[in-house]
């Protein structure tokens, strides 16, 4: 198994709050309503943090996901539908996730602790079953898909509905 880890991501909420939002996936429903937002995109844009490529491309691939309570489904091509399930919940500290549809066995976690009453750090480590070959064409790509997603969760308003 390679196992992979996201930088630490300061968060403007609480254990708590972060926790309940990422333990329902179907909370992660908002991400996509915001990205047809008009006033949200401008947000985004204006704080900086994301180029307009990168905005479009997030707006893509957000259209092809889907939300249940414990699941996470996405169209990513070539490869097909991939559906990841919460496997464990680990009250305000982790929610652990297991891939059902991958080509390949993907395990991962996001760990949430507190740094004061209202902010919390997040991290998220991925565990994936890669034989080497495989594993050379795809840790760069793993890696920085892995922070990607971190840096996405670390900007969700977390203390709003």
């Amino acid at each position: 198994m390679a196992k992979y880890e996201s930088s630490i991501k300061q968060i403007a909420a609480s254990q708590a709050a972060v926790y309940t939002k990422l333990s329902d996936l179907s909370n992660l429903q908002v991400l996509k309503e915001k990205l047809n937002d008009p006033a949200a995109v401008e947000r985004i844009k204006a704080s900086g943090k994301v180029t307009d490529e990168q905005l479009e491309k997030a707006r893509k691939q957000l259209h092809t996901l889907s939300f249940t309570t414990d699941t996470l489904s996405v169209e990513i091509p070539p490869i097909g539908k991939i559906t990841i399930q919460i496997t464990e919940r680990q009250p305000q500290q982790m929610v652990k996730f297991e891939a059902t549809q991958s080509p390949v066995p993907v395990k991962f976690w996001i760990q949430v602790l507190p740094t004061g009453e209202s902010s919390s750090k997040m991290k998220l480590t991925l565990d994936a079953s890669l034989n080497p070959f495989i594993k050379m064409m795809v840790e760069k790509p793993l890696k920085e898909g892995l922070e990607r997603v971190a840096d996405a969760l670390s900007m969700i308003p977390y203390d709003q509905e």
